[in-house]
């Protein structure tokens, strides 16, 4: 019973979910995501959908109709949703991006179908693994080879979608707009100001604030990449 489900209590807090008058909830299978930054499909579905009521209603729903994960089939109901990954259901036309909001809450952002074929990923390593190349490592798992040396830790990468390849990267710079996922700002969605010695200063509502870098995501640049709110 411990391998497959999760006492309500237990459950990281950025899931919505209820947490009294259940006795467990659906444990994801490990996965290219830390826990409290991702959830099953099966509680996706059932929590933030409200398109099945129970674990039955969710199976069956994978079984008889495509759910795209990353432009990807998944059929697995304990399959974890991350932070930035794109869900796609075809059949119903609806097509969305997992986000987290001011209250440290996972929530899935509607976007369009034109925007459903790629996705952001945040650069979090990078090393030299033969002459003229170099692996990008990033937050969601991935990993590229790449011969030019624009990519810096922080920056994020505009990564097609189901072919897996980079389209273009986008600086963590002065006028980039991010989300932050941790910190006291978590779930902010801003415009740099400046970033310096690991500290990154940003915009919102005619206010200045500061955070460390390492807590953004650079979600645009000169242009909106998706349609978040």
């Amino acid at each position: 019973m411990t391998k497959n489900h999760l006492k309500p209590q237990k459950a990281p807090k950025t899931w919505t979910i209820k947490r009294k008058n259940t006795r467990f909830v659906t444990r994801p299978n490990a996965g290219a995501h830390r826990i409290e930054l991702s959830m099953p499909i099966n509680i996706v579905l059932r929590n933030l959908l409200g398109v099945a009521n129970t674990n039955k209603e969710v199976k069956k729903i994978l079984h008889d109709q495509e759910v795209l994960i990353d432009g990807k089939r998944r059929k697995d109901y304990k399959f974890s949703i991350g932070l930035m990954d794109v869900l796609s259901i075809p059949k119903i036309n609806k097509h969305f991006v997992m986000l987290l909001n001011e209250q440290n809450k996972l929530f899935l952002q509607p976007i369009d179908k034109k925007d459903s074929n790629q996705k952001i990923s945040k650069i979090t390593g990078k090393k030299i693994v033969k002459k003229g190349a170099t692996q990008l490592k990033t937050h969601d798992g991935r990993t590229f080879l790449v011969k030019k040396d624009e990519y810096q830790v922080g920056d994020s990468v505009l990564v097609s979608l189901p072919k897996q390849e980079i389209k273009s990267v986008l600086k963590l710079e002065k006028g980039a707009t991010i989300t932050l996922y941790r910190g006291k700002y978590t779930g902010t969605i801003a415009t740099v100001s400046e970033v310096k010695n690991g500290i990154l200063t940003f915009n919102k509502d005619s206010k200045e604030f500061e955070t460390k870098k390492v807590y953004a995501i650079v979600i645009e640049k000169d242009k909106p990449i998706m349609k978040v709110k």
